[in-house]
Formats: C-alpha cells, structure tokens, sequence
C-alpha cells in the first residue's frame, strides 16, 4: 500500500475555495438568470454555446461536448427549450443519424435580450475584484485543472 499523499496547507487551501466556487457560483448565476428569463445557467449556456457557432446550428453531440453534458441531459433540456419556441431539432442534411439543434430567431432574441444582464453579473461576480493577472493565471489554471479532467476536451480543439 502506498503513502496517503496529504495536501499541503496551500493546496488544502487552493481545494476549498475551488470547491466553493464550483458549488456557490452555478447555484448563483441560476438564481439571477431565473429571476431575469426563468431559466437556468446551464439553459443559458445551451442557447450561448448555439449561437456562437457557424449558422446558430451544432449536432447534438457536439453541443453536449460543448455544455459539459450527457445526451441524455441535453436532449431533456433542449425539449424544454423547443417548448419556449427558443430551439428547434432537424436532421443532418449532411447525415440523417445526426440530429442537429438550431437557435430560432426568437432563441437569438431572447438572447441577446439577455446577455447584456447575465455578463454584468459575471462581471460582477467574477472579474471586478480581479487584476488583468488575476484574470490571466484563473485562465491559466482553468485550462490545465480541465485538461487533468478531460484532455480532449472542446476548448482544446478550437
């Protein structure tokens, strides 16, 4: 049997307050965008990731890769999201197997309607107490803690 290998205090440190941000920050951006649209942030990160790519179109799969989640999750949000008129599902003309999922217009509306509330929050939230370094190293950090978790994951291949 190995050696337990103990956190140091720095690193004990550094874990408890990622914690805490992985646990405090989703449940408060949920309540702000509730409050401001009744939807979610991972609602919210379904429409965003659509409408940043080519045509506001992405296969199912990818948009799963893209919002951290299982098919099965997505595709119980994104019947949700078809139900407010914001997302509709077609098939692949390129690959009948694929479905896609398409922003509507009334999806980019609400969107953009949106977005302006939910990035002041963030920025708020997030970077107002933050130096342009701060800002730098949390990147940074974000990038290798995540690609401990997932190497391949889609903000690697872009």
């Amino acid at each position: 049997m190995t050696d337990t290998r103990w956190l140091s205090r720095a690193e004990r440190d550094a874990w408890l307050a990622l914690l805490a941000v992985s646990v405090q920050l989703p449940s408060r951006l949920d309540s702000e965008l509730h409050k401001q649209a009744r939807i979610t942030l991972f609602d919210y990160n379904v429409l965003a990731m659509l409408s940043e790519s080519d045509g506001g179109m992405l296969p199912m799969s990818e948009l799963a890769a893209r919002t951290n989640a299982s098919l099965s999750r997505l595709s119980h949000v994104v019947k949700k999201l078809e139900g407010r008129g914001w997302v509709e599902r077609t098939q692949s003309a390129a690959d009948a197997r694929v479905t896609m999922a398409h922003l509507t217009g009334d999806g980019r509306a609400m969107l953009v309607d949106l977005a302006p509330q939910h990035v002041e929050s963030v920025r708020r939230i997030i970077f107002d107490g933050l130096s342009e370094g701060d800002v730098e190293d949390l990147a940074r950090i974000g990038r290798k803690v995540i690609s401990g978790l997932d190497p391949e994951h889609w903000i690697f291949r872009e």
